[in-house]
């Protein structure tokens, strides 16, 4: 599960493979957007929702999974990468739950998933 104290998934890189571990999860008419990983851990973005991905032991072959659907977020911020910055952040606030940042390195679809979401909410 996201650690909801930490709030922060910490650099995640674009990784169009992570999708994989989350494709039994996903709903008929569901399609992956856009994946992201860590060293270990990951998250995912759909067309419905965010399925964030823990692995767990020293395996690796125990997952947590969390989804956020976009219909939960009740607002959210963008940060573009810029040309020395080249991070990006997307901020969500969930109801009942609180503040959750994703900090992406290098290449990301950060406008392209505040699109999602703002379908979702808008």
């Amino acid at each position: 599960m996201i650690d909801f104290e930490n709030k922060t998934l910490f650099k995640l890189k674009r990784d169009s493979s992570y999708a994989e571990k989350v494709e039994a999860l996903l709903l008929d008419d569901e399609e992956v957007f856009e994946s992201y990983k860590t060293m270990r851990d990951g998250v995912v973005f759909t067309n419905k929702r965010i399925v964030a991905v823990n692995v767990q032991g020293m395996t690796g072959k125990k997952k947590d999974f969390t989804s956020i659907p976009y219909s939960k977020i009740q607002a959210y911020s963008v940060e573009t990468a810029g040309t020395l910055d080249l991070d990006a952040e997307l901020e969500i606030y969930i109801s009942s739950v609180g503040r959750v940042r994703f900090e992406f390195v290098g290449d990301s679809k950060v406008v392209g998933i505040s699109k999602l979401i703002s379908k979702a909410i808008l």
